[in-house]
């Protein structure tokens, strides 16, 4: 990344202008982040609805993120390809489909896959509007935009969390996922009338017409020989999955189950790291920002922090941990997702623009895939051991250690030649007149 002073070469130019596009396409992320985490308030209510047990329950977030981890690669090619609004536009018509039938889906097998068709068009979101803030953006601004993107998707949950599950209660299934679905179609109406992929005179190279199976081959094998992508893939695959795993389904039923809480705090709990999430996630894009040899630390010690305090609440005497370990849990877990979105600040500068949307696409499927095994290890564990929420949760433990890792691995070599690159960059800005 560049210093604050040094204009690099096409660099945007920011502005207003860049900050009303952009909130376009956060929005749209933003709904995406509200139909993805419904379930997590629903899980109970969804259990009884189509009468199935915990393994059963946990199908639904996994198919959902099995469909955007595998989606995540030829997405980036999409956006690479085809460009932001396109893809956007799409991903927008996908996930309000999904939600609407889900709202209407009279058995399970209907429901899967409506949660399934939510979760392709959930995963052309957020590769997307991180491509649109490095075309609106100078280099430099690039870790902060991306965690207020992170930052307000998190707002997506905290709407969940906060008022689809009054809706829920209060309306009834139905009139709750119908009415949550019209969100989908006031942000395609602004999408379709207002989003641009980039600024005037910042058109990006054109594409070449040779775009068969070699050119996608050799587009997705530059991007992952990077060490810096895959460094961003395992920074993303053992920072974010804790906190999914627990907003997205089994945090409820854990705190309700597990540590006799009412379905109120424990929805209380869920809003704390949320809030959580959203104000580290500023103090995180601040800090890169400033000092970009920050990054590994705050990675490695979000992962160490997390995994002492799932340890304290796990082997907690008697097995109910009191609330303010529950608090201080989830607050912690909220440091999670901005941890996440450092893996995308350790592959962008490792590849060209052109390859950008590949790149993250590659990144972004480690955090989902985790989540993926760990949301069916956490429901198998339950169903086999009688509802140990104990030894179900112990997976966790598993996926971090194999992160960590791979993080210690390559982080040396990625750093080395971001830095090289950096230089040469340096170099050719004093030749841009700014």
């Amino acid at each position: 990344m560049s210093s604050p002073g040094i204009r690099l070469p096409g660099d945007p130019p920011g502005g207003q202008r860049a900050v009303a596009v952009w909130s376009i396409g956060v929005a749209v992320y933003f709904v995406a982040v509200i139909f993805r985490t419904s379930l997590g308030v629903a899980g109970l209510d969804a259990a009884d609805r189509f009468d199935v047990g915990a393994s059963a329950l946990s199908t639904f977030s996994i198919l959902q993120l099995l469909v955007y981890a595998g989606m995540q690669i030829p997405v980036g090619l999409m956006v690479d390809r085809l460009g932001t609004k396109k893809v956007l536009t799409l991903g927008v018509v996908l996930f309000t489909v999904g939600q609407l039938s889900f709202a209407l889906a009279p058995s399970y097998g209907m429901a899967l896959a409506a949660r399934a068709l939510l979760g392709c068009g959930d995963a052309m979101t957020f590769i997307s509007v991180l491509r649109l803030g490095t075309r609106w953006f100078p280099a430099r601004r690039g870790p902060l935009v991306a965690q207020l993107a992170g930052l307000i998707g998190m707002g997506g949950n905290l709407v969940s969390t906060l008022v689809l599950s009054r809706m829920l209660h209060g309306l009834g299934w139905t009139t709750a996922f119908v009415g949550s679905s019209l969100a989908g179609v006031v942000v395609l109406v602004l999408l379709l009338l207002f989003l641009k992929d980039h600024p005037e005179g910042h058109e990006p190279p054109p594409v070449k017409q040779a775009q068969g199976p070699a050119f996608v081959r050799r587009q997705i094998a530059q991007a992952w020989r990077e060490p810096g992508t895959r460094l961003g893939l395992w920074v993303h695959f053992t920072t974010q999955f804790p906190m999914m795993v627990f907003t997205l389904l089994w945090g409820l039923p854990f705190l309700v189950e597990a540590q006799g809480l009412s379905r109120a705090t424990a929805g209380e709990l869920l809003t704390l790291t949320v809030l959580s999430s959203m104000t580290i996630g500023l103090v995180y894009g601040q800090v890169i920002a400033r000092h970009h040899a920050a990054r590994t630390p705050l990675v490695l010690g979000t992962v160490g922090l997390t995994a002492l305090v799932w340890a304290v609440t796990l082997g907690y005497p008697g097995g109910t941990a009191p609330m303010g370990v529950l608090v201080v849990l989830c607050l912690v877990l909220g440091t999670c997702g901005p941890a996440s979105m450092i893996g995308f600040d350790f592959a962008r500068p490792a590849n060209p623009p052109e390859r950008q949307g590949t790149a993250s696409g590659i990144v972004n499927m480690g955090g989902f895939v985790a989540s993926m095994t760990t949301l069916l290890a956490v429901g198998v564990l339950l169903d086999a051991t009688g509802q140990n929420y104990r030894i179900a949760f112990c997976s966790i433990f598993v996926l971090e250690a194999l992160g960590i890792t791979q993080i210690l691995r390559l982080r040396k070599r990625a750093v080395r030649l971001e830095g090289e690159r950096l230089v040469a960059s340096r170099v050719e800005a004093v030749h841009v007149p700014v």
